[in-house]
Order: structure tokens, then C-alpha cells, then sequence
């Protein structure tokens, strides 16, 4: 079971804890982080999702739900080693944008990270219910790819990422 803090329409947190499926009414959001990890090619990590997880198949950034007490930046953390199993540090990390969705079932607020990372792709370790592939791709190869829809495309602000200098 995942329990997940209850957001205002701010984002701030009620108090209110839900259970991952339950309903959420019109005014109540959740925390979801994105996390883009950068290397010094200007490439940026990206990873294969499996076939049992909604857009199957298809290329995505790491990324998931904040769990009940969690921070954004220790939600970026956990996804990521919990995904591919690397091990980040979370005063590494940068922040690039908040969005505020209304698109899915469930709404969401969506917290973007970036951080600067020359991991090797032969050391991941991947979730097998969530990743089965990663490679490094640069900005160009990744729009590419959303155009061919083979990667995800929600990423309304995907040029603050490729343009975020630290």
C-alpha cells in the first residue's frame, strides 16, 4: 500500500492522507516529481518503462509519486535509486519549475529536478516492474523521439530542462 499526502489547490498540505487509488475531490492534488539527470555532454539520462506501467514501452525521465511525509527533493532521491538504482545526493539537486496538472484522474503538482550526473549506464540497476532500458540522449535525439512517439510526451516544459544552466 502507498499513502500519499493530500495538497490544497496551492500545493500546501492539509493534513489529509490518502491511499494511492482512492477518489480525491475537484480541489485535492498529490505530489509527483520529474527527475533529469544531466552529464557533461549535455545529454540527459533517460529510461525505458516496462510494458505493465501506463505508456508502456515507451522512453521516459525517472519520476513518481511523493509518498505520505516525503519531500519533493527526497521524492527526486528515491525515485531515482528506487528506479535505477542510483544513489543521488539531495543538495545536488535543482529545482526548475512547478506545474499544477488537471489532466489525469488524479490531479497533480508536478515538481521538475535536475541534477548534474556522469553515471556509466552499465552500472544501473533497474526496477524490473518499472525500467528495462536507459541510455543517455542529447536534446535534439529526445525531441526527436517524443515527435516519433516513442517517448512520453507531458513534458510541457521540457526547453527550461535542456536550457538550465548551473
Amino acid at each position: 500500500m502507498e499513502f500519499w499526502d493530500v495538497l490544497d489547490t496551492n500545493g500546501n498540505k492539509t493534513g489529509k492522507i490518502i491511499e494511492r487509488g482512492e477518489l480525491f475531490t475537484k480541489d485535492e492534488y498529490h505530489l509527483v516529481v520529474h527527475v533529469w539527470l544531466k552529464n557533461s555532454n549535455n545529454e540527459f539520462l533517460i529510461s525505458k518503462r516496462t510494458p505493465n506501467k501506463t505508456f508502456p514501452n515507451m522512453w521516459d525521465t525517472v519520476g513518481g509519486s511523493a509518498i505520505a511525509g516525503e519531500s519533493s527533493i527526497i521524492a527526486a532521491v528515491r525515485e531515482v535509486e528506487e528506479e535505477i538504482g542510483l544513489k543521488l545526493n539531495k543538495n545536488d539537486g535543482h529545482l526548475i519549475t512547478r506545474l499544477k496538472r488537471n489532466i489525469y484522474a488524479v490531479n497533480d503538482f508536478v515538481d521538475v529536478w535536475i541534477f548534474l550526473c556522469e553515471a556509466k549506464i552499465s552500472e544501473l540497476i533497474y526496477k524490473p516492474d518499472e525500467v528495462n532500458d536507459a541510455k543517455w540522449a542529447d536534446k535534439d535525439t529526445i525531441k526527436d523521439m517524443i515527435k516519433r512517439g516513442i517517448m512520453v510526451d507531458v513534458y510541457t516544459y521540457i526547453e527550461e530542462v535542456f536550457n538550465y544552466v548551473p
